[in-house]
């Protein structure tokens, strides 16, 4: 049976309609590509077939009034083209559509006022930052969205270009209406902004991504931070009555000669906070992939290093890493028996690695490519240290 067409009086929706001249535009708005497209701009056109024609006049007369009607009004210009029919005889219908002007094409889809915003825009920044106009040019809409912002985030880029590497704070820059909050949320923009207006020396080009946008630009970072807790109640710095859980810089640690012998490094905090006593110890509370606040600490190359993480592809991925910084660290309960112990703690590891870990044991490699290529059940097995029972750990710390 054949299916059913659109009504005889109904234009086929494969024929370009009024409604579908505006979305091509709109198109171009959207990819940016409007504002400097040549003008007179042909948009496409799809018109009836010649069976059309002699099958659905009636609906072919009627997609001809709706686009000659947006024609009139002036939203776009029709170009007729004569046809020779052997059912219908001699017609004129729509050939080609074009926008003539930019103003048309902006009318056509209500943009007429974001236009001129950015032409106030690209004025500016033509007289005040003449190397940003090919960033406007390509980012027409990004620079619309922060029309508001725009005449603080030239001031900006203007008092770095005259302050290059500032060595200050982010909340110490100081400029009419401008605080740090503003500069950090701006953090996006700003960086392509004064990629392109800053001298090459006035960038570190090390530093890369939101988080790392004041060492980029020169300003001071917020110091990193090592907390850490002392196991033994022996030690010179434990206070009776405490949990002795402190928190140093990283340029403090890095001069922590006096520490103990014995340093464990857990990524978990209730597991840092429930450690047990342990002598001439202390813990650290890790911080995931990254050991950039430890690795300058010179003296931790002559203490006992334990790495006790989860036992997930992750988690060997994360003592490979530590183990680029020291070589000597060992890991702790990330072991099979450890592991197989707890069958009824796995979970799933959401998004297990695959690579290869050049720095594991034996032992922990073993271990880890039957985690990344599933031989301990049918989805990645995860066992999160802080699901160990706190007797085994009180065991492991014990046979130490």
């Amino acid at each position: 049976m054949r299916a059913a067409g659109p009504p005889e009086g109904a234009p086929a929706r494969d024929w370009t309609t009024p409604a579908d001249l505006k979305a091509q535009v709109l198109r171009l708005w959207e990819r940016d590509a409007l504002l400097d497209a040549p003008f007179p701009l042909q948009l496409k056109l799809r018109v009836p077939s010649s069976a059309a024609l002699s099958e659905r006049f009636d609906a072919v007369r009627a997609w001809v009034a709706d686009l000659q009607h947006g024609s009139s009004a002036g939203a776009y210009r029709l170009v007729l083209r004569e046809v020779r029919h052997r059912v219908i005889g001699h017609n004129s219908l729509p050939g080609e559509v074009w926008m003539d002007t930019l103003d048309a094409a902006l009318r056509l889809i209500g943009k007429v006022r974001e236009a001129r915003t950015f032409q106030t825009l690209l004025t500016r920044t033509q007289n005040e930052q003449p190397t940003l106009v090919p960033w406007l040019q390509l980012q027409p809409r990004r620079a619309l969205e922060s029309a508001g912002d725009w005449p603080r985030l030239l001031h900006i880029v203007g008092w770095l270009q005259a302050h290059p590497r500032p060595g200050i704070y982010l909340r110490q820059v100081d400029l009419p209406g401008i605080h740090s909050k503003f500069i950090e949320a701006q953090r996006g923009v700003l960086a392509e902004l004064l990629d392109l207006a800053l001298p090459a020396q006035a960038i570190d080009g090390e530093s890369r991504g939101a988080s790392r946008f004041a060492s980029r630009y020169g300003f001071r970072e917020k110091p990193a931070r090592v907390r850490l807790r002392f196991l033994d109640p022996g030690h010179a710095a434990w206070v009776p009555g405490t949990d002795a859980d402190y928190t140093l810089s990283t340029q403090a640690f890095a001069r922590f000669h006096a520490a103990p012998q014995r340093v464990f490094i857990t990524e978990n905090e209730i597991n840092f906070l429930a450690m047990p006593p342990v002598a001439d110890s202390l813990v650290v509370f890790g911080a995931g992939y990254g050991f950039d606040a430890l690795a300058q600490a010179d003296w931790l190359q002559q203490r006992r290093v334990h790495y006790w993480g989860d036992i997930d592809t992750h988690g060997f991925a994360i003592l490979d890493q530590l183990r680029a910084h020291f070589p000597h660290a060992i890991s702790f309960l990330m072991d099979r028996d450890t592991l197989l112990a707890h069958r009824s703690q796995w979970i799933t590891e959401p998004q297990p690695t695959q690579r290869d870990l050049p720095r594991l044991t034996d032992d922990e490699r073993r271990l880890y490519d039957d985690l990344r290529w599933r031989r301990l059940g049918d989805e990645p097995v995860r066992l999160e240290q802080e699901r160990i029972a706190f007797g085994r750990v009180e065991q492991a710390v014990a046979a130490l």
